[in-house]
């Protein structure tokens, strides 16, 4: 007989979605673990671009949690857009993040989404300034950076989180739950998946901004350093090694059919019947448009978006781009005690969202992101898990919440992911990239 549940609490309308600005964005969650505080916490974006809408958009909805008083990004349609939103005064807008830390300290918390390979600088600024911080991830695409950022930081009394999201998640944090009480006996062995899908993979790290490793991050943790922290979180032991095989497949011009060009706009004779093409995923479907920064007026945005394909590397030809992040890559994971652990990154998958295998002595555990399926050898029984969720399982704003609990009472215990826990996943990311490069198995030093 199978069983059926789920951890909501909250009634069925508190948990509703919310769009967030760009028109095709991803709903967000809204969260169940709001509590009160005495007054708002204040906080600073570094880079007003889609992550820091996103935790910015958390203070939108709940002003009496989080208030934004200041904002600093190069990208003059951004920073007004974010300022405007959030009625952000002029002498808190900045065009670079150095002049923040210009100013005495003017908030609790400094919330840090500027490009990774940036991360390392203000992070160390609002350390020693002071601030409360909130860092996207990676934390840095460079080990020695991250361990820099990890010895300073416990040289400090200020909170320092990661965004890994991920921990927050209600579907995680049940299976966490569950592998905690050994519900499905010892943990033996993990499988998941990450599948990017194929159209994210074109536009994030073939055509995006993470499209070469050596200007922005390795995709092992630009990507899917979320996965490696989850695997460390769930099985709760440390990795002692790795062994990694990746390459770029596929997005190269070797594969480029007779007949493209340059860019889709350029006459391609294959546009039409091409599954990346820019004209058909920018300009016909209208996806993804938010790294554009559109013109409010949308009679002015079709011309717009053609332009920025005739000019931007969203409009060029995914076989021939100048990008080095493998298209698959599979990593094998020896955790402490023998449990063993699969992980697989997938670019050509029709679909998102992770999937996960957990094997135990005494039970089996499939999911997907949104429900999974706890099988008992015992008894035979099923138990189905279901929940709401959004592209990063509802963690986003679960996470603000508990980072603004947080900082109100100055305690990293209230939330899973300071960075003394994190650090261990991009340990095992950069392992990775060596077992990767070197065809070795690699040890984590922690």
């Amino acid at each position: 007989m199978e069983k059926k549940w789920s951890n909501r609490d909250a009634p069925q309308e508190e948990l509703s979605h919310y769009e967030v600005e760009h028109e095709d964005a991803d709903p967000i969650l809204y969260p169940d673990n709001l509590r009160r505080v005495d007054k708002p916490v204040t906080a600073i974006v570094i880079g007003a671009g889609k992550r820091g809408n996103i935790y910015g958009g958390f203070a939108l909805h709940f002003p009496d949690q989080l208030k934004m008083v200041g904002v600093a990004d190069p990208n003059a349609i951004r920073q007004e857009r974010f300022a405007a939103s959030h009625g952000i005064l002029p002498e808190n807008r900045f065009n670079n993040w150095e002049d923040v830390f210009k100013k005495p300290r003017f908030a609790d918390a400094v919330i840090i989404c500027n490009p990774d390979h940036l991360h390392y600088g203000p992070c160390i600024a609002a350390m020693d300034a002071g601030y409360h911080i909130l860092l996207e991830k990676p934390i840095s695409p460079r080990e020695d950076e991250c361990r820099d950022i990890l010895a300073r930081s416990r040289n400090s009394d200020r909170i320092l989180a990661v965004c890994h999201v991920l921990r927050y998640a209600p579907y995680f944090r049940k299976l966490k739950e569950l592998l905690s009480r050994e519900a499905i006996g010892k943990v033996l062995s993990i499988q998941h998946l990450e599948p990017i899908e194929y159209v994210h993979m074109s536009h994030s790290y073939v055509r995006g901004n993470w499209h070469n490793s050596k200007t922005s991050a390795p995709i092992i943790l630009a990507k899917s350093s979320h996965d490696l922290d989850i695997l460390r979180w769930l099985i709760g032991r440390p990795c002692r090694s790795v062994h990694a095989f990746g390459e770029v497949g596929w997005f190269k011009e070797e594969n480029a059919p007779a007949g493209s060009t340059h860019r889709c706009t350029d006459g391609c004779k294959v546009e039409n019947t091409c599954p990346y093409s820019a004209l058909q995923i920018y300009y016909r479907d209208r996806k993804r448009n938010y790294v554009f920064d559109l013109p409010a007026d949308k009679s002015r945005q079709p011309a717009y978006i053609l332009d920025q394909l005739k000019t931007s590397d969203y409009g060029r030809c995914v076989y021939r781009m100048d990008n080095d992040q493998p298209d698959h890559y599979v990593s094998t994971l020896l955790f402490e005690g023998g449990i063993t652990a699969a992980f697989s990154l997938e670019a050509f998958t029709s679909y998102e969202g992770r999937r996960t295998r957990i094997m135990g002595s005494m039970g089996d555990i499939v999911g997907d992101m949104t429900e999974f399926t706890i099988t008992h050898y015992r008894s035979g029984k099923q138990e189905h898990w279901m929940e709401k969720t959004d592209k990063h399982g509802g963690g986003d704003w679960r996470l603000m919440a508990d980072f603004v609990q947080a900082v109100s009472k100055n305690d990293p215990g209230l939330l899973t992911s300071t960075i003394d826990t994190s650090i261990e996943s991009h340990l095992m990311g950069f392992a990775a990239e060596k077992s990767r490069k070197e065809n070795a198995v690699i040890a984590v030093n922690l």
